[in-house]
């Protein structure tokens, strides 16, 4: 038996197959698009069973052809740039392969564990799992709360597990083909060691200088939620995944800055003097995202917890000190030793 993860090969899906592959399970049917084909990279030094373009493996599950040979299903795989306006791809890419994937699964009797995502409240700041606090900003968050109600409105049609993770801003290793859509400890990181300097958003939506507050959470406490499901296939539901915190981007900015200074052997330093040091820009905040932007999630754990889900959540501070701590790494090896000398 398999599990088949999608989008194996992009950010999330890539972790769960090395957190799979760490447990010893390398029957793994991996599904994905690699028309962009650097993403490949993150299935390079992985082990899997199998590989599938994602229109193939649909076609393929509809003709019977993966019938009694699949264990569970890590549904990761989207279409996740907020600032698409093709609907007709969004909703085909995110709802309806969704529908299609629950189909099989009730058919085969096997689990379903699927990314919906933070988008579906929109600038409502109540972010917990019903209907009232949904109001998405963009056709992204659309088609993940449209594929959440139909789960809902169909609910006892179900024949084993069903979870729906609603990830908020999530940040982490094998991202670094996600270009703009990348999380902003990625851009942070790169602006920072290449300038010196990162940018952020000047005061917005009430709020000061780059004070606007998301929920960031790392990407291996993403992984660690789907494993748990996956290990308790009694339980279903739709459930937030963020570390119940809204931290600012600057706290994000001053980790990434702090986090590359130390290892230079620098001490850390307030955002206030970061500020004052050149080392933090506040620049315009975009006339295109005016009522298009998120300045406050937080998640509401109550329904996870419940749920039995009992370990701790990365903070920015420790999150985004152990990422960079790895682009470090990555930079340090990129880069020949004669180089460095």
């Amino acid at each position: 038996m398999h599990i088949v993860v999608t989008g194996a090969a992009g950010f999330i899906g890539s972790n769960l197959v090395r957190a799979l592959n760490d447990r010893g399970v390398a029957r793994i049917i991996a599904v994905d698009d690699l028309e962009q084909g650097d993403k490949f990279v993150n299935l390079a030094d992985r082990e899997i069973s199998d590989y599938f373009d994602k229109d193939e493996f649909a076609r393929l599950l509809e003709q019977g052809k993966f019938a009694g040979q699949v264990r569970a299903v890590l549904h990761q795989g989207a279409c996740s740039d907020t600032t698409e306006r093709n609907g007709r791809y969004m909703l085909d890419t995110n709802y309806r392969y969704s529908v299609r994937l629950l189909e099989f699964c009730r058919a085969e009797r096997v689990p379903l564990i699927y990314a919906s995502s933070a988008a579906v409240y929109g600038s409502n700041t109540h972010c917990r799992e019903s209907g009232e606090c949904e109001a998405p900003l963009n056709v992204y968050g659309y088609s993940k709360m449209l594929f959440d109600r139909y789960l809902r409105s169909r609910w006892e049609e179900q024949t084993a597990q069903v979870v729906g993770l609603r990830y908020f801003n999530v940040y982490g290793t094998r991202e670094q083909h996600k270009g703009r859509m990348a999380s902003v400890a990625w851009h942070f990181f790169n602006q920072c060691v290449a300038h010196g300097q990162v940018r952020l958003f000047e005061g917005s939506h009430g709020y000061g200088d780059g004070e606007q507050r998301r929920d960031f959470v790392s990407v291996e406490d993403c992984v660690k939620v789907n494993l748990y499901f996956l290990d308790h296939p009694e339980v279903s539901g739709i459930f937030n995944v963020g570390t119940g915190r809204a931290q600012s981007f600057n706290d994000v900015a001053a980790a990434v800055i702090n986090s590359v200074a130390a290892a230079r052997g620098q001490a850390p330093r307030t955002i206030a003097e970061l500020v004052s040091a050149g080392c933090v820009e506040y620049i315009p905040f975009p006339v295109d995202l005016r009522g298009k932007y998120q300045a406050f999630t937080q998640a509401d754990l109550s329904a996870l917890r419940a749920a039995g889900y009992p370990e701790s959540f990365l903070s920015v501070e420790e999150g985004v000190k152990r990422y960079c701590s790895r682009l470090l790494a990555d930079l340090h090896e990129a880069v020949p030793s004669a180089a460095r000398s």
